[in-house]
């Protein structure tokens, strides 16, 4: 898997952690750097260690599954696009997060609890990346990298712009997921060199 690939699945990724924090900040009156900071790190540290516990699980079960690896990849990467497309279509215009109102402290145990359920899909991409071989080491700094930088992001336009970013991006991010999932399959099948 190239670079390029690598970096368009830790931006599919990062989309979901993108959303929450344009609603984190939405809920500020003024933006708090700090704050945005924090939101970040919990974001892209969690994106960052499900890919490997995913490879871990992945590379134990991959004696047994190799002939069907890149069927495996393509059905976890389109599920999870597709989820992230549906999301984006069937939810409700106000953002959960944000109709709490503002908040002057941060609530550890629902950061926690927001960046697990942001990484859930990056668990499943790490057990796709064990059956391509993938530099797991390289790549969950990418997507670590990748969404940190989003999600602080999400957090400043959230609180200048509003939550009119929210939906494309959860678009964008379900349709590159799906495309990569499919190239993958294709390549395997031979039809793409």
């Amino acid at each position: 898997m190239g670079f390029v690939e690598l970096a368009l699945i830790a931006i599919g990724l990062s989309m979901d952690a993108f959303a929450v924090s344009v609603c984190k900040g939405l809920g500020m009156s003024k933006l708090n750097w700090k704050h945005a900071l924090v939101i970040a790190l919990f974001f892209g540290a969690f994106q960052g260690i499900m890919p490997v516990i995913g490879w871990a699980l992945g590379t134990q079960f991959e004696g047994y599954i190799t002939s069907i690896d890149h069927w495996i990849a393509f059905v976890l990467l389109a599920f999870i696009g597709a989820k992230m497309l549906w999301d984006a279509f069937h939810e409700d215009d106000e953002c959960v997060e944000c109709a709490e109102g503002e908040q002057a402290r941060l609530d550890v145990k629902e950061l926690v609890m927001l960046a697990v359920a942001t990484s859930i899909d990056a668990l499943a991409v790490g057990i796709t990346f064990a059956f391509l071989r993938v530099d797991i080491v390289w790549a969950a700094l990418t997507i670590a990298v990748t969404t940190f930088v989003l999600s602080f992001i999400g957090v400043a336009t959230g609180n200048q712009f509003g939550s009119r970013f929210r939906k494309p991006a959860t678009i964008a991010g379900g349709i590159v997921l799906i495309l990569i999932g499919l190239k993958i399959l294709l390549e395997h099948l031979g039809f793409l060199g």
